[in-house]
């Protein structure tokens, strides 16, 4: 099989402050050419981190970068490492170009429709790439320019998920690698905010059953001043679940306060690690 795709991989906005949001899974674009290999349901995309720039629209009054992937996970998973290797050993997880979704039913309607090898470089080389490359870049320049670069990698996912964890997921899950993809103390003073929304209904975690995927894992380098951290939501938090996805303003408006300081808690700690 072959892959091309008429779309830039990312939609970038460059800030002043020394902060990088990036959302790889909000991408719900696949080529048409490779949706005719889809099942109807993988066509809908499910597995999208939906609305998130939306939620995340306070963006642009802190002064972040954005970093927004046009592409759904299941073309390519920008959150994977580029050789597929799994994240979380010995538990379920999806791979670099999924053949399965997230409620375990298939991508393809036949294996032989699956993307071989080649394939698969394919659409790391014209996707996945330029993506990082944009990231890594930005984080680069930030560090730069500010001496320190916060970099804040925002994710969604259905609060009941039986392939994944058990019960109903905690609705901020915060992930900083065990405390190695940021500075000390940091996951802690974010947990503690995050503390804050149990009053509005919402509960919290740190390095739970999302620890941080390959982004956070990969870029979130504190000995060289970047701190990187992964917040996984609960879409129950701010939209629905099912379909049609609507995002829920209503609901949104409870929880985007507590993301919000979440994310400005990160900046100021950049902010002072850069003095």
């Amino acid at each position: 099989m072959h892959f091309e795709t008429d779309r830039a991989a990312f939609e970038f906005r460059q800030g002043t402050a020394p902060l990088l949001i990036s959302f790889p899974h909000v991408g719900t674009y696949v080529p048409p050419a490779l949706a005719e290999r889809f099942t109807p349901e993988a066509r809908e995309v499910h597995d999208t981190d939906w609305h998130l720039p939306l939620l995340y629209a306070f963006a642009q009054e802190i002064g972040a970068s954005t970093l927004v992937a046009t592409h759904s996970r299941l073309v390519v998973d920008m959150n994977r490492p580029p050789d597929g290797a799994s994240l979380y050993p010995g538990q379920s997880v999806t791979g670099l170009c999924p053949v399965d979704t997230f409620a375990d039913t298939p991508v393809y309607q036949s294996a032989a429709l699956q993307p071989d090898d080649a394939e698969i470089a394919q659409r790391r080389d014209q996707v996945w790439k330029p993506y990082h490359d944009q990231l890594a870049a930005e984080l680069a320049r930030i560090k730069a320019q500010h001496g320190a670069a916060g970099l804040w990698d925002a994710h969604s996912i259905q609060s009941v998920l039986p392939r994944f964890f058990d019960g109903k997921l905690p609705d901020l899950n915060l992930g900083t690698n065990k405390g190695a993809s940021c500075g000390e103390g940091l996951g802690e003073a974010l947990l503690a905010e995050a503390r804050k929304g149990e009053a509005d209904g919402f509960t919290s975690v740190l390095n739970g059953r999302f620890q941080g995927g390959y982004i956070t894992r990969h870029y979130g380098q504190p000995a060289l001043n970047v701190h990187a951290i992964q917040l996984e939501m609960t879409q129950s938090s701010y939209m629905q679940e099912h379909m049609p996805f609507d995002y829920l303003p209503a609901v949104a408006a409870k929880v985007q306060p507590h993301v919000r300081r979440m994310v400005e808690t990160l900046l100021s700690y950049v902010q002072q690690s850069a003095r």
